[in-house]
């Protein structure tokens, strides 16, 4: 803070110079005097000196931001042949399984399973870099599921594209089923044949008697333990035609343990 705002002073006092120094520069084309030579020479110092600061506070700023982004981002973006180790070591780094769920209508803890490694490290991963704080539940249908992970803002677009384009390979094998409060992996459709799944989107099971069309279809990485009350209030939210609620449910998301 300090040397922030000794550059700022500085920056005043080269900048007034140079505004008075200003008025005894020559137009072109004239025989400077000695005097008129004298300012303009120093006025081309003050602005050299002027520019000298403005590009040591772009250095530093790009310098947090650089920092900011090792700190956060490190790993990205993560190509897909990199996937599968990166995920593992992550997961061996992070062994975290619950999660917290914060709305404006209330709170959703999530146990996340440890035989679904790939899926339980990348949602720890993008938790712990706040990708799900500027999302929404942004598709609910009511006896079905409520999805969220998207939202339509640009942050959002930009921190998808930060962390890369990749799809995790399906763990069906784990053999977890999407019955009532399944917490499970939203997948893209086209030409989508090994059903991996999508590495932003969950969806919450809202049927009661399960959705067994789901299983092997979609992954199932963890299971709702508290707070399904208010995933039934977010199911019954007015939603347009495209089942994106009319008054987005944003959340935020954070690690219990």
């Amino acid at each position: 803070m300090f040397r922030q705002l000794s550059l700022v002073a500085i920056f005043s006092i080269l900048l007034f110079a140079s505004c008075e120094d200003k008025e005894t520069s020559s137009k072109k084309g004239e025989t400077l005097s000695p005097e008129a030579l004298k300012a303009q020479q120093q006025e081309d110092s003050i602005q050299r000196a002027r520019d000298s600061i403005f590009e040591l506070r772009k250095k530093e700023l790009a310098e947090d931001d650089k920092q900011t982004k090792i700190e956060k981002n490190d790993m990205f973006p993560i190509a897909q042949e990199q996937l599968i180790p990166t995920l593992t070591e992550y997961g061996k780094n992070n062994p975290e399984t619950k999660v917290r769920i914060k709305t404006k209508i209330g709170n959703i803890d999530v146990q996340l399973y440890r035989d679904t490694p790939l899926h339980r490290a990348n949602f720890i991963m993008l938790v712990k870099n706040d990708y799900f704080n500027n999302t929404f539940f942004h598709r609910v249908a009511p006896g079905f599921v409520i999805q969220g992970g998207n939202a339509d803002n640009q942050v959002t677009a930009s921190s998808r594209a930060d962390v890369g384009n990749y799809l995790i390979p399906s763990e069906f094998d784990a053999g977890h089923k999407h019955t009532y409060g399944a917490f499970s992996a939203a997948k893209y459709a086209e030409q989508n044949v090994s059903k991996a799944s999508s590495p932003f989107e969950f969806f919450i099971v809202m049927d009661k008697g399960g959705t067994p069309h789901l299983n092997n279809d979609h992954t199932v990485y963890g299971r709702v333990i508290s707070g399904m009350d208010v995933a039934e209030k977010i199911a019954q939210v007015e939603t347009g035609n495209s089942e994106w609620p009319i008054d987005n449910v944003e959340m935020d998301i954070e690690i219990l343990e």
